[in-house]
């Protein structure tokens, strides 16, 4: 009689265990360098609905205001957008910020010239991959990505901005850092 109930236990145990596995959420393999971005939708600051810009070279970063790196990288990021705005690149910051209020203090502080848009539940993030912030993607024309960068950058330097160049004449770019 101990046996038999010894089993039973044993086998809800074992369907709790496959419950809880199949609960967990799906993990997304990172995205890599050579593959199309993955599209999205994401409100801005106001609330109105955007996704991934098409036809444009975009810098795509993931970060939030909590992150002294993110912080720290902002102003170079603004300065890089001034730069080559017109000529076809479109930065786009993914704040994964909890609280809305501490987010839009932060762009209104630091005047942000370029999309910034709002991510609190992570989930896109998530499907790039994303574990470590700042993260960014340097996405050509075609939406194909070419450089994949962790941790702060400093958009300025040389290298990546022979990068985005390079991308915005229809190159593949340089690595930024080489």
């Amino acid at each position: 009689m101990k046996l038999a109930k010894l089993g039973i236990v044993a086998g809800l145990l074992a369907a709790l265990a496959g419950a809880f596995w199949l609960s967990l959420p799906e993990v997304n393999p990172p995205v890599r360098e050579g593959t199309q971005a993955i599209d999205f939708q994401l409100p801005d600051l106001q609330g109105k609905m955007h996704s991934l810009p098409k036809g444009d070279v975009v810098l795509l970063n993931f970060w939030a205001t909590w992150c002294p790196p993110c912080r720290e990288e902002m102003p170079s990021m603004a300065r890089l957008h001034e730069r080559f705005a017109d000529k076809g690149l479109r930065v786009v910051a993914v704040s994964i910020d909890q609280n809305d209020d501490d987010l839009a203090g932060f762009v209104r502080e630091h005047q942000l010239p370029f999309e910034v848009l709002h991510d609190p539940e992570a989930r896109v993030s998530r499907r790039y991959g994303v574990f470590k912030y700042p993260e960014s993607f340097l996405i050509d024309r075609n939406g194909v990505i070419r450089h994949h960068l962790v941790g702060a950058v400093d958009w300025t330097s040389e290298p990546v901005v022979a990068a985005v160049d390079a991308l915005l004449s229809g190159g593949s770019g340089e690595q930024p850092g080489d």
